[in-house]
């Protein structure tokens, strides 16, 4: 089982590096959501264009990842109705699990991203949370556009979803663990164990 739509979160991500002026309707209401986004994007960027070795920069963007974007809400929504049938342990042991393989997935991509630049459309609301529009320009390939979302539960504004390529992150995500759940005759350990075999699977190359 992999994180099939890792890349589309970092995609996303790169594409919220605010180079130019936002277009928010109405402003008031999205003015959290662009300060959010100039101050994550600032950041990010700094990481992705360093000179620094890949190794540092998984390093520098791990904090970054874990205090701007909301991996327990994704967790969560991605486990969609076997989280309330998961017990406590259960529920525990997924998050950890699961905010690995999402950091992990992040993380791996951050050096297929050279000499990009960026566009940033409007900030529209979807449902409760703002959708901001975004296209990411690399050379030599086409430009990629997307929604990031980004909600506000807790009182801050945090990513909870990446809309792209037709589908979202979090939706894709969650009919793929549905699927092996009830491939496995409804077993949420099947699950925590493919999900332990996908991480010592990424760990292996490193410790050889």
């Amino acid at each position: 089982m992999k994180f099939l739509s890792s890349r589309r979160l970092v995609t996303g991500a790169l594409a919220l590096i605010c180079a130019g002026s936002l277009s928010v309707l109405p402003a008031h209401a999205a003015e959290g959501t662009r300060q959010f986004i100039e101050s994550f994007g600032s950041k990010l960027v700094a990481i992705v264009n360093s000179q620094v070795s890949l190794s540092e920069k998984k390093a520098r963007v791990l904090p970054l990842i874990q205090q701007d974007v909301d991996i327990d809400a994704i967790g969560r929504y991605c486990l969609g109705r076997y989280w309330k049938l998961a017990t406590p342990e259960q529920q525990k042991q997924y998050l950890g699990l699961f905010h690995e393989v999402l950091v992990n997935a992040i993380t791996d991509k951050l050096g297929d991203y050279r000499g990009v630049s960026f566009t940033i459309g409007a900030i529209t609301k979807s449902g409760e949370d703002d959708a901001v529009e975004a296209t990411l320009i690399r050379p030599q390939q086409p430009p990629a556009s997307m929604q990031w979302i980004v909600g506000h539960t807790g009182g801050s504004p945090k990513v909870v979803d990446v809309v792209g390529e037709g589908a979202s992150l979090r939706l894709t995500q969650r009919q793929d663990y549905s699927s092996y759940i009830a491939r496995n005759g409804g077993n949420i350990d099947a699950l925590l164990t493919a999900l332990k075999r996908q991480i010592e699977h990424h760990s292996a190359p490193a410790a050889n």
